[in-house]
């Protein structure tokens, strides 16, 4: 099962890309320099495992993305387009990579099972 979520994953992160040059005119910099900007969301662990996980999942979350990405769309407003089109592949490629949305308890706990080794 997993392997299939990474693979729908990688085909949602490979249209993005697709997404991005079809529908926008922005520069290839304006992906690759937000590409990571997610991973801000970090800073929130340095306060406590629930604001992190909060943080994390606020900027990880496809949903939120579609939909800023459908209301540049909607309203022509191109860079929130790119934005929304940008962190939907983002959060696509991380999970391809094995980093789901997290739970409140530990960064590793997340909703595709356990980040690292296995204690067993």
């Amino acid at each position: 099962m997993k392997s299939l979520l990474r693979a729908e994953q990688f085909i949602l992160f490979a249209a993005s890309i697709f997404v991005f040059s079809l529908f926008t005119t922005l520069p290839w910099y304006f992906y690759a320099g937000l590409f990571l900007t997610p991973d801000s969301a970090f800073i929130g662990y340095a306060v406590n495992p629930k604001i992190g996980a909060w943080c994390y999942n606020a900027l990880h979350h496809q949903g939120i993305w579609i939909v800023v990405a459908l209301a540049g769309f909607s309203f022509g407003i191109e860079w929130l387009l790119g934005l929304g089109i940008v962190y939907v592949g983002h959060s696509a490629f991380d999970r391809v990579l094995g980093y789901g949305l997290k739970f409140e308890d530990s960064f590793n706990n997340t909703h595709l099972g356990t980040i690292g080794k296995s204690n067993s």
